[in-house]
């Protein structure tokens, strides 16, 4: 054979290696963990997994490489491949369609819109639907933050999903919640983040295992905007104004119970507390502790609003004072002159149960809680305000 034609043939060889080689142009690092994690799977298994890195378009695969580098063990094991083709094709697709998808960094693009997981709630396909829900949504807003506003106003009519601690289990996945139309805080914030990924928009799970004052848990959503993450709940809510803004401020950073976390796809040296499953550890996460203290007291010495009155209502002195036995009404914050000095709704059976009306005294002293009961007939309760002060209301 001459020498023309084995370099030929040795050309040819080379090119079929090339372009049968699912990592070329995946940056190294990401490749080598890619590539350790599937190892760790059956050869069956394993071959399927590279087959599908193999068949999606080449300026896919450092994406789906990435969630292959820190997928947990039990999804390189079991994770149906269709839905990881599902995923990254219409991860991509937002990509392709939605203006801000490509400003976003590469890495809070892998990191918080492309994964299809938020925490450890059942993997399951929702990226197609919410597309066809919210996409229209999206691309009617003028920019990333309007489509952030819209979608966060909309989201609970177009998925019938409300708070309700009767709820099957606290992770519920997005199609989980909207079978039985209910879900509790972790529902709900694993709904809103699928929602916002699902168009782009780089969304993470956050709260804390326990609020300083020991009343319980909470979990919400961060939103990531021109290089800083935003607080955000299943709610209208203003960004970084969430009602519980002055619990999370407490946050005690000599006790972890207490800290704030936001959940990551890729490690980071801890662990997210999943209080619902404590023993589980595939879930990684981040300290922001520091970010929410700071947050709050900038917002307590913007707006110099005193102290706080936290207000509860609900049916019966008598009766529960569960979740579901709150009543929604409006209250009136009334000095000795008669003055109105705030006003606000009560939190009613819908709301997160650690949610509740707080409204602020401009400073210490006697006032009156106006309200209406159920009669329809004003009521009145004194109370004595010494800095932060509870309340509860009967609608009886």
């Amino acid at each position: 054979m001459k020498f023309t034609t084995l370099l030929a043939v040795a050309a040819s060889a080379l090119l079929a290696v090339s372009c049968n080689d699912p990592y070329k142009n995946v940056d190294a690092d990401i490749a080598a963990k890619a590539k350790a994690n599937i190892a760790t799977a059956s050869p069956e298994r394993a071959k399927a997994l590279e087959q599908v890195l193999k068949d999606i378009k080449p300026e896919y695969r450092e994406g789906m490489a990435y969630l292959y580098a820190y997928m947990p063990k039990h999804d390189i094991d079991t994770l149906s491949t269709s839905l990881i083709k599902e995923n990254i094709e219409y991860a991509y697709k937002a990509y392709e369609t939605y203006p801000w998808v490509k400003e976003l960094p590469t890495e809070i693009f892998y990191n918080e819109v492309l994964p299809y997981v938020c925490v450890d709630e059942t993997r399951d396909s929702w990226r197609p639907m919410f597309m066809e829900i919210f996409g229209p949504m999206a691309a009617a807003s003028a920019d990333m933050t309007s489509a952030i506003d819209t979608i966060n106003k909309s989201i609970q009519k177009a998925v019938n999903v409300v708070y309700n601690v009767k709820r099957k289990k606290p992770n519920q996945s997005p199609r989980e919640s909207m079978e039985i139309n209910m879900a509790s805080c972790t529902g709900l914030s694993i709904l809103l983040i699928d929602a916002f990924r699902a168009v782009g928009i780089p969304a993470r799970f956050a709260g804390t295992p326990m609020w300083v004052s020991r009343e319980g848990n909470h979990n919400w959503v961060e939103v990531w905007i021109d290089g800083k993450w935003y607080v955000t709940e299943y709610s209208p809510e203003k960004l970084n104004y969430a009602w519980f803004m002055p619990r999370a401020g407490k946050a005690d950073k000599n006790d972890k119970a207490t800290w704030i976390y936001a959940a990551s796809y890729a490690p980071t040296g801890m662990n997210y507390p999943l209080v619902w499953n404590r023993h589980d550890t595939t879930v990684y996460g981040i300290d922001v502790t520091d970010r929410y203290i700071a947050l709050y007291k900038s917002q307590q010495a913007e707006e110099g609003k005193g102290s706080p009155v936290a207000i509860r209502m609900f049916k019966k002195s008598n009766g529960s004072q569960s979740s579901a036995d709150r009543v929604a009404g409006k209250v009136k914050l009334i000095n000795l002159n008669n003055d109105v000095v705030a006003t606000g709704t009560t939190a009613g059976p819908t709301k997160d149960m650690n949610d509740y009306l707080v409204l602020y005294a401009p400073v210490n002293g006697i006032f009156d809680v106006e309200y209406t009961d159920k009669k329809g007939k004003v009521q009145r309760k004194r109370i004595t305000v010494t800095g932060a002060t509870d309340v509860t209301i009967f609608a009886e």
